[in-house]
């Protein structure tokens, strides 16, 4: 498990650029190799993944193509809801390619698994998740992550993409709030 260091005028840091950085390089290399001739399409899931997703496409060395999935199910709290609305779908068929989605974390599972049973319906010819972040504690839906960047306590964390009410998303690192510090 990874444990944050406190820092008093920012989001705690829990992971650095340059730990992400490699991390995702990894991921890259691991998926070039095992989607090697395949026909990949990335869906990758906004808004959270938005970072990861831009600089783990950067990392595949394979013909590919890119396409978004919005949902909702925190809104301005630092829990799920439980709910999960489909804000944007998809703008291309997914029917026989090789589908890997690509998520920001996996908390409760929920949602993830919400979006697996979505596209399963598509009729992909695979289907795999690639996720920055586990939370394996706060799991309710057990869901398979194929490409897994860190598993972390349960901590509510910004930046890299992530967000508390839509802040912090520009952070260069993965730093953690709490309600007392919500550095809004």
């Amino acid at each position: 498990m990874i444990t944050p260091t406190t820092t008093p005028t920012q989001p705690t840091p829990l992971l650095s650029a340059d730990v992400i950085a490699a991390r995702v390089r990894e991921l890259g290399q691991a998926i070039t190799r095992d989607y090697r001739d395949r026909d990949l399409a990335i869906v990758a899931v906004l808004s959270g993944a938005f970072v990861f997703a831009s600089d783990l496409v950067r990392a595949i060395d394979l013909p590919l193509t890119v396409d978004f999935l919005g949902v909702r199910s925190y809104g301005d709290a630092t829990s799920s809801s439980g709910v999960v609305q489909i804000t944007h779908d998809i703008a291309r068929s997914v029917e026989n390619r090789d589908v890997l989605l690509v998520e920001d974390i996996v908390d409760t599972g929920l949602t993830v698994r919400f979006l697996i049973d979505t596209l399963k319906t598509r009729s992909p010819r695979s289907l795999a998740l690639a996720s920055l972040l586990h939370k394996p504690s706060r799991t309710r839906a057990a869901v398979d992550i194929a490409y897994l960047g860190f598993t972390i306590d349960d901590v509510f964390v910004v930046g890299y993409g992530l967000d508390h009410a839509q802040r912090h998303r520009n952070l260069p690192y993965l730093g953690v709030i709490t309600a007392d510090r919500p550095y809004t």
